[in-house]
C-alpha cells in the first residue's frame, strides 16, 4: 500500500455525498439514531438500498436482520440534526421534534426523502458492516439536500460557488 489511512480519508473527502440519519427502536423501546453518508441504491426490483455502520458501533444490534428502520435524507437546513446524531451524546432525541411511523420508528419531518425499511442482510467488510435493506415505504419532498464534502457539511450553492 503506497498511502496511509489519513491520505485515504482525505482523498475520499473529495467525493461529495448526501447526509442521512437512520432511526430505529431498541428492544426496550428507546429511540436510536445515527448519522450516515454511506447510502446508495442497490436494486429497483426488489427495492433495496445499502448503508454502512462501524463494527464498533454500540447501535449495531438495533439494525440486525429483520429489524425496521427509517433512513432520512437530510435537507440543506438540517445540519444541526446531522451533527447531533453524529455525536456520542446519550439522548440524541432530547429536544428534537419528531413523530413516529406506523411501525413506531422515530420519523423526522422536512427531509428530502424518507425510506422505511427492514434489514435484509448484513455483510462484514473491513472495519464496517454493510446493511442491505428492503424499502417498504418512501416519502419525498422538493428540498435541497445537505451534503458532506471536504470534511464538513455544505449545501449545493456553497459547493457550486467553491468551484470559482
Amino acid at each position: 500500500m503506497s498511502f496511509d489511512a489519513r491520505q485515504f480519508r482525505t482523498a475520499l473527502a473529495g467525493f461529495p455525498t448526501g447526509v442521512a440519519v437512520v432511526t430505529a427502536r431498541a428492544d426496550d423501546g428507546t429511540a436510536v439514531g445515527i448519522t450516515i453518508n454511506s447510502f446508495t441504491s442497490v436494486s429497483l426490483e426488489p427495492p433495496l438500498v445499502l448503508w454502512s455502520l462501524a463494527k464498533t458501533s454500540p447501535n449495531l444490534a438495533h439494525f440486525a436482520c429483520g429489524r425496521r428502520h427509517i433512513i432520512h435524507v437530510l435537507a440543506d437546513h438540517q445540519d444541526e440534526l446531522a451533527r447531533r446524531f453524529a455525536s456520542r451524546m446519550a439522548d440524541k432525541f432530547s429536544g428534537v421534534r419528531h413523530g413516529d411511523s406506523e411501525d413506531n420508528i422515530p420519523l423526522f419531518d422536512e427531509c428530502v426523502a424518507t425510506f422505511e425499511c427492514a434489514t435484509r442482510s448484513m455483510y462484514e467488510e473491513g472495519d464496517h458492516v454493510i446493511v442491505v435493506a428492503h424499502v417498504d415505504r418512501i416519502d419525498q419532498r422538493e428540498r435541497e439536500p445537505l451534503l458532506f464534502w471536504a470534511g464538513r457539511f455544505t449545501v449545493l450553492e456553497t459547493l457550486a460557488s467553491s468551484r470559482g
